[in-house]
């Protein structure tokens, strides 16, 4: 007969075997009989245990091991805001973790469908996974009903989710931005179940500084240029101040026939451009 797959095997073992797979301080000698040569096992990375890899972080830095340091600082600008000609959407692309720039070319905003666009604030994680899965939602919601979802109703199944979770340790600080048949929509939505709607929101640690030039500049009547213009500029600014933001400037327009990208700036290219405005 022939020998039992890897699959199968794993499929028989108790939970007390599979997590010894993973503790650092057994042997693995487990892991050789489930190679199909009987060979060497896979080599695994030295931080294959979360928490006993950050717990060895810490007695590296003469710290407390009993506590590791697993909740890191998060750092963004995000902006979206209500006009006469829809809703402008703008956002940076830095993601942090605590003071280490992990990346500048982040999507921070979701295409949920062609109607609805999502941003994300706080933990790149959850607010992906999150917002793909209220996709999912609202394509069945399209499916069984005929229709779409409204901004409305789409907010209220994301705040629904994360409610069922609250105190358990999700960061998510999203805008679920849409047109619907009352028009264009706009709701705040964050990991504590917080759900409201207004013309105007910013969310991250640079949101103070973006406040303070869409406020300064906004008004219901703003032409599409500028409105598109005030977004980026907002978003600029608080990549200058915040040292959490940065990357580039991500410009969405929602109109009635749907969002479409506008722009992609790099802030650096944006600096120099405004800077030669004030001479």
């Amino acid at each position: 007969m022939a020998s039992m797959s890897i699959a199968t095997r794993y499929a028989h073992m108790n939970s007390g075997q599979l997590l010894s797979l993973y503790d650092d301080n057994c042997d693995n000698s487990a892991l050789h009989s489930f190679s199909p040569l009987h060979s060497k096992p896979f080599t695994l990375p030295p931080g294959r245990d979360p928490v006993l890899f950050l717990q060895q972080q810490n007695l590296i830095h003469n710290e407390d091991p009993s506590s590791p340091k697993i909740e890191f600082d998060h750092g963004t600008t995000t902006l979206a805001f209500k006009y006469q000609g829809g809703v402008i959407v703008a956002v940076d692309s830095r993601a942090t973790a605590g003071s280490w720039i992990a990346s500048q070319t982040c999507k921070k905003v979701i295409e949920i469908n062609p109607y609805l666009l999502g941003t994300m604030a706080g933990g790149a994680a959850d607010c992906s996974y999150w917002e793909r899965r209220l996709a999912q939602e609202c394509r069945l919601y399209e499916l069984r009903n005929k229709e779409r979802i409204s901004v409305a109703a789409a907010s209220k199944v994301l705040s629904n989710f994360l409610y069922y979770y609250k105190g358990m340790g999700l960061s998510v600080g999203t805008m679920i931005c849409g047109w619907d048949k009352k028009g264009p929509g706009l709701y705040y939505v964050d990991s504590d179940g917080t759900r409201m709607t207004h013309h105007m929101f910013s969310v991250g640690s640079g949101s103070v500084y973006a406040y303070g030039v869409l406020d300064s500049g906004y008004k219901w009547d703003l032409s599409d240029d500028e409105a598109r213009e005030l977004g980026r500029r907002s978003i600029y600014h608080a990549t200058h101040r915040d040292a959490y933001s940065g990357g580039v400037v991500n410009l969405y327009h929602m109109k009635e026939t749907g969002w479409i990208k506008i722009s992609q700036d790099d802030v650096m290219t944006l600096h120099y451009k405004y800077a030669e405005e004030k001479k």
